[in-house]
């Protein structure tokens, strides 16, 4: 099932699946997270996205062991495994401890993918959310990179990347990056188009990955088959987020078809907003004292 899943091949050289299954969710018991990954492997997911923040690194590393245990899968590298830094791990010295300590979650020795998942940086605390404004921190994008950058070294992960940065972040990232960002994943859909930020990982090798890539259903006339297919017709890949056994099929059904002329006349006239703006990591006291600090403009 899952090598009906077309891959990208990333800047660093390994091959990422298009679709991801997204782990994010309300607290649910471990076993039903574990049995829900399970699920969706048996349907075709190789791609899973995780995190420390969404408290499903260790139920998914458990529905591995039981996927390799039943052979549903062949080996661990048959599966791509994407986590992320949060922002109270985003020190410098704090970035490779936190990537151990996500692996021993999962139970693996390598993720295939690891990202910072904001350009943000929080005290180092206890990992909540929401936080404390008092908490925002100055970001150490220099710092927390060749950390990242470290973690390629170590094999603790075979590709690095970063998550919700725009335009200017990103080439003040690749200004001093050894290993460039592989990946730049970021709220995507037929109502937050991100055409700019489309343009410009094209022309710097960077591969973009859609998470709420839904966002525009229930605001316009289409379908969740619609919406996904757009987002792959730009070359960008889906973190979709479903943990019901049927839409996580219909899901995977977006290849070897095509969008029509009107549906993606009508997608083009979506009005464009993002959902998720992120007020949490602006404070006037903090690094970020707009959205347009944040966001470099882009809103």
């Amino acid at each position: 099932m899952g090598e009906n899943i077309p891959s990208v091949v990333l800047s660093s050289g390994w091959k990422m699946p298009m679709i991801a299954l997204g782990t994010v969710t309300q607290p649910l018991p471990p076993q039903v997270l574990t049995s829900t990954f399970i699920d969706a492997i048996e349907a075709g997911y190789r791609h899973f996205d995780t995190a420390p923040l969404y408290h499903t690194e260790e139920p998914l590393g458990h529905a591995v062991a039981e996927a390799l245990r039943r052979g549903l899968i062949g080996t661990r590298d048959d599966l791509f495994i994407t986590s992320k830094l949060w922002c109270t791990d985003a020190h410098p010295d704090l970035v490779v401890p936190a990537l151990k300590n996500t692996l021993r979650k999962l139970g693996l020795e390598y993720v295939d993918l690891y990202l910072v998942h904001w350009p943000v940086r929080l005290k180092k605390k206890e990992m909540v959310f929401p936080f404390s404004s008092e908490d925002l921190l100055p970001f150490d994008m220099k710092g927390t990179w060749e950390a990242m950058e470290e973690c390629c070294r170590l094999g603790l992960a075979k590709s690095v990347g970063v998550s919700n940065f725009a335009c200017k972040k990103l080439s003040q990232l690749l200004a001093h990056a050894t290993i460039p960002p592989a990946v730049n994943q970021v709220e995507l859909n037929a109502a937050w188009q991100q055409r700019k930020l489309i343009d410009f990982c094209k022309e710097n090798g960077i591969h973009l990955c859609a998470w709420s890539p839904l966002g525009a259903y229930g605001t316009w006339w289409g379908s969740n088959a619609v919406a996904l297919r757009w987002i792959y017709k730009q070359g960008v890949s889906v973190v979709v987020k479903s943990f019901n056994k049927g839409r996580m099929k219909e899901n995977l059904q977006i290849f070897g078809w095509e969008l029509s002329g009107e549906e993606m006349n009508k997608i083009s006239q979506i009005l464009q907003q993002r959902r998720f703006p992120g007020e949490q990591f602006v404070s006037a006291n903090g690094p970020y004292k707009s959205l347009d600090e944040l966001w470099d403009g882009e809103i």
